[in-house]
């Protein structure tokens, strides 16, 4: 997940100069993959894809790598759409089936709670992404070598996994059925879950349009340019314990205050690199935001399943597909909207106070 959906935000700068490529269309490109991203989790997420998860996942690691060398060999934005879209697919799968095969374990052994583990793995892949890319640079690397290296560590971690993951499935006892039948309420979908949906959505697109473009930020503003190569590394060391941490926020205030109490970090986050010129308070921006979104993340998940799960398991399936919409939706639109506003602004400042603004109202929706 770190390479193969997020590798795009520190090579984008690369690209940028390399190509010419202006932010609108930086914008499609970034869209692209998170509409292939949510069509994966919504395909991966039905139960009803042949086969064994195991296959799914190695198969999703494999095409990640594949595109991400693509990249590479590419020029024009009608295939970087195509390429990028097919990864987002790529790395939904990759992370729908690894969580599959690894909750299910730690499930089986009696050690749930080490899924926050498994989970900063997304941390842990952006600050190894972030030290490849500038490893990368510093050897002199341009655009499509960056793109080439995400894909030969990409490669790397696939024949670690398909070492270490067992091809036998862990047999696991016949559930006892703990909810009500399915059908059991028609009715489940009140106005929290509602304002929870549409909290979810602004989440989406308030924490995309940062977690995008903050490189590019600071590679095209001279006061931040000395940020340009911590700055993602900085993203992707707070996010991978910020699961844990948020968890045990959440075991004291509730999810939802959680959820709202994280947005409303994530919004200062966000503004702070959209309106400051100093690089440690830039980076402190970029660290609210590594220690939320995938907090927020997870909370929101969690959350709707608790909601929902009264009225029985395909109540909760479908609310999860709803939130993973809704999300997804906020996402694509996100990256695309930032990318407009800038060819009109000539900067991300209007479009990352939209985006902070967008989070605020996302923790008013989930507080009440």
């Amino acid at each position: 997940m770190g390479i193969g959906r997020f590798v795009y935000t520190p090579i984008l700068p690369f690209m940028t100069d390399g190509l010419l490529l202006p932010p609108e269309q930086a914008g499609l490109i970034a869209a692209a993959n998170f509409l292939g991203y949510l069509a994966g989790a919504l395909a991966g997420a039905t139960r009803s894809l042949p086969g064994a998860p195991r296959t799914w996942f190695l198969g999703g690691l494999l095409v990640s790598a594949l595109t991400s060398g693509a990249m590479a060999a590419s020029t024009t934005l009608e295939a970087f759409l195509i390429i990028r879209f097919v990864s987002g697919v790529a790395s939904a799968f990759a992370l729908v089936f690894s969580t599959t095969l690894v909750l299910d374990r730690l499930v089986l052994a009696g050690r749930g709670g080490l899924s926050a583990l498994h989970f900063a793995g997304v941390g842990a892949g952006i600050a190894f992404s972030a030290l490849l890319v500038a490893g990368l640079a510093r050897a002199g690397a341009d655009w499509r070598g960056l793109w080439l290296g995400s894909s030969v560590a990409t490669f790397v971690v696939l024949a670690v996994a398909a070492f270490l993951v067992p091809a036998q499935a862990p047999q696991t006892p016949a559930p006892v059925p703990s909810s009500p039948p399915d059908g059991g309420k028609s009715d489940f979908l009140n106005a929290s879950l509602i304002r929870l949906i549409l909290a979810y959505g602004l989440f989406g697109f308030g924490y995309v349009i940062t977690a995008t473009f903050v490189s590019t930020i600071a590679r095209t503003t001279p006061q931040l340019q000395s940020s340009e190569p911590y700055v993602w590394l900085t993203v992707g060391l707070c996010a991978a314990p910020s699961i844990y941490l948020w968890n045990r926020i959440a075991a004291r205030l509730g999810a939802r205050k959680a959820f709202s109490l994280a947005c409303l970090l994530e919004s200062a986050g966000v503004t702070l690199t959209a309106i400051t010129l100093q690089p440690a308070l830039f980076l402190a921006g970029a660290a609210l935001l590594g220690m939320t979104f995938m907090g927020i993340t997870a909370l929101g998940l969690m959350e709707v399943r608790r909601q929902s799960s009264p009225a029985g398991p395909s109540a909760v399936r479908r609310m999860l597909a709803i939130l993973t919409a809704s999300f997804g939706l906020g996402q694509v639109i996100g990256p695309w909207f930032a990318g407009e506003l800038h060819a009109l602004t000539g900067d991300f400042s209007a479009a990352s106070i939209a985006a902070a603004a967008a989070l605020v109202v996302a923790a008013g929706l989930a507080f009440f």
